[in-house]
């Protein structure tokens, strides 16, 4: 029975579902789902929000009873505050099916060209291009010489559809976001794309069942002061972000690299745990060690414990060794044991990614900005799983070691003109769509580069095309090939450790 403001503990309702599942989920854990109702779901939501939720008071209480599914009343369950910007406090709140995030987290194949192609504008003319390729992938086979995508290639026609100005009927949409974005392996499409040397040529792709490659790119530049480290790291989940990194850093070390470049612009967050191993490769033990990495706030009823876990608020340390996700449990891992780091920014540059800009500040490691404001986010959530959906709901803020977290619209270069960013050393400068990602041309590393060398920045840009955070809500193109929903799990701090490690 329902009563305003009045509570009963979540665990009254936990697992008690309108359909319960029967056998185990992908990891071989056992589902525990019991016979319940619809009703018994919701109060576990309602319970569960007012416990855990960060701004658990912003929440205005409703009667379960008015609604007939559990995705609409979730969907209340968050404040409706806003940033100093006009942003949404929180534009972080959704869900997943459970069976589809595991998949997500766990690197379950996906059809892919191995290219990320991106849709700035949905509607006609539409700007369609490719943001990044992966090497060993459809997309960089050669053909007449050169790859069959690159980085800022423009999708003209696909499958003989106009993309930049036809899309007219429901049939041409389809075709388009089919051939954009298949579904399968194995299916065939052909694309007119227009190179950005302005030369134009028809290419067919076929797909392929391709798993994400977190580091999709590493290299050591040498400059006259010395080698500089390159890494394009396109997120921190899933599981297969620990080696890669460590992979990474351990050749970046036999190098002897004196400067670093983390090339964040495109990542969007995912596991702290590797971020925080990441920034303790960066730094090394004499920076990190008796140091915490991130400490969180939960709300005010929380005290000193942990609302999701029950156990006591403990900090995420500086992880000094492999976690088990796809590194052995307590493996050495190599440090650069750098003062400082270079980090490429964009509006895509999210949450964990943050944590790292945020996290070696708070020990005094430098962090220089190169790009534009990140997307503000310093929050984050435990994944939880009730009756088979996945309910993402912000519980936590996190903060450095020195208690600072509040950057809700985000870090900016000092020279920026965002006003209500935290600023921090760097330089403005657009997303360079004309050259490849590790090119030392390319306009965000070539200004890293050049900051490096002379301490000072090109002119900043006066206006720069945009990355959209998630899929336009009403757009018939699709903005990136995922739901709405994977496009916000890409931006999240996933508070998961490996099974036993506490």
């Amino acid at each position: 029975t329902w009563t305003q403001n009045v509570f009963q503990p979540a665990s009254t309702f936990e697992n008690r579902c309108a359909s319960p599942r029967t056998g185990v989920d992908s990891q071989g854990r056992a589902f525990p789902d019991q016979a319940g109702t619809l009703a018994q779901e919701l109060f576990w939501l309602r319970s569960w929000s007012n416990q855990t939720y960060l701004w658990n008071n912003e929440i205005v209480d409703q009667n379960p009873a008015g609604f007939s599914d559990r995705i609409s009343y979730f969907n209340t369950l968050k404040t409706n505050a806003t940033t100093a910007s006009g942003l949404a406090k929180d534009r972080f709140h959704f869900t997943m099916n459970t069976a589809e995030y595991l998949a997500q987290a766990t690197s379950a194949p996906a059809a892919s060209y191995g290219a990320e192609i991106r849709v700035f504008t949905g509607t006609p003319p539409r700007d369609v291009r490719v943001l990044y390729t992966t090497a060993g992938t459809p997309a960089t086979e050669i053909d007449s010489g050169q790859p069959k995508l690159a980085r800022g290639a423009l999708i003209l026609t696909v499958d003989g559809v106009d993309v930049v100005n036809g899309g007219t009927t429901q049939a041409q949409i389809d075709t388009i976001n089919a051939g954009l974005f298949p579904r399968t392996g194995g299916e065939s499409h052909t694309f007119t794309i227009r190179n950005v040397d302005n030369s134009t040529r028809t290419v067919t792709l076929v797909s392929a069942s391709l798993v994400e490659q977190p580091v999709n790119r590493h290299t050591v530049l040498t400059t006259p002061t010395g080698k500089v480290g390159y890494l394009l790291l396109n997120t921190f989940s899933p599981y297969s972000a620990e080696k890669g990194l460590v992979d990474a850093i351990t050749a970046m070390k036999a190098q002897g690299v004196n400067d670093v470049v983390l090339d964040l612009r495109y990542n969007g967050g995912g596991l702290l745990a590797i971020a925080s191993q990441l920034s303790h490769m960066v730094a090394g033990p004499a920076r990190t060690g008796g140091h915490v990495f991130e400490r969180l706030r939960f709300n005010a009823a929380a005290g000193s414990t942990n609302p999701v876990t029950g156990s006591a608020n403990a900090p995420t340390p500086f992880y000094t060794s492999g976690l088990g996700f796809s590194v052995s449990n307590g493996a050495v891992i190599s440090t650069l044991d750098l003062p400082r780091v270079f980090v490429l920014s964009t509006s895509r540059t999210c949450s964990a990614s943050e944590s790292v800009i945020n996290g070696l500040r708070g020990i005094d490691v430098e962090v220089i900005q190169i790009g534009s404001a990140t997307c503000g986010k310093p929050y984050g959530f435990y994944p939880e799983d009730n009756c088979g959906e996945t309910y993402f709901s912000i519980q936590f803020q996190g903060v450095n070691d020195k208690g600072f977290g509040d950057y809700p619209d985000g870090f900016s270069p000092s020279n920026a003109s965002n006003a209500n960013a935290v600023k921090i050393n760097g330089c403005a400068v657009a997303d360079d769509f004309t050259r490849d990602l590790g090119d030392t041309s390319e306009a965000m590393l070539a200004a890293a580069l050049g900051y490096r060398a002379s301490g000072t920045c090109p002119l900043p840009p006066a206006a720069s095309i945009g990355v959209a955070r998630v899929s336009v809500e009403g757009d018939p193109i699709k903005t990136t090939g995922r739901s709405e929903a994977v496009e916000i799990l890409r931006t999240m701090r996933d508070m998961s450790l490996p099974a036993g490690r506490p």
